[in-house]
């Protein structure tokens, strides 16, 4: 099982490839997408929409793993991101995975054993799960590493 993890965003887009070799979780590629924030929301979604593509046509995942909507910021914000996420969605489908949708607390019980962990708890627990993590990274590609591994370990305890 190959699964593309995402943490959604309009101006960042965390993605992660993850795979089970040999029994452990590997990741197989990792970025952050940015857009261009000078640009309309409408181009930034296009742009981070044709990279995904890429993306999938790429790694072939066979599921999505991503992050469930929380927002406790303004609602332009939230509709952005629900706009693209709706995108990541579309375009998974397009290309034949499952989706999977994962809350804070369940990412973070699957990558620290504790619901209610902090970001840097979840940073620091997951050097110690993958191996081969990026030394440098933003917040969004760690996320979507963690969203990916949560979406592993979700789909072995699945029938």
């Amino acid at each position: 099982m190959r699964i593309i993890g995402i943490d959604p965003g309009y101006d960042r887009l965390g993605v992660a490839v993850m795979e089970k070799q040999d029994g452990k979780e590997t990741l197989i590629f990792s970025t952050c997408l940015q857009s261009d924030r000078n640009s309309s929301i409408a181009d930034r979604i296009e742009k981070l929409g044709n990279q995904l593509v890429e993306i999938l046509a790429t790694y072939q995942p066979n599921q999505l793993a991503i992050e469930k909507l929380f927002f406790n910021q303004n609602r332009t914000t939230a509709i952005a991101v629900a706009e693209m996420r709706g995108v990541v969605i579309y375009l998974a489908k397009c290309h034949n995975c499952t989706v999977t949708e994962f809350g804070p607390q369940e990412i973070k019980v699957a990558v620290t054993g504790y619901g209610k962990s902090d970001k840097r708890a979840v940073a620091e627990m997951l050097p110690r799960l993958v191996k081969n993590l990026p030394a440098t990274a933003l917040d969004d590609e760690y996320d979507a590493i963690a969203i990916a591994l949560t979406g592993l370990v979700s789909a072995s305890f699945t029938p």
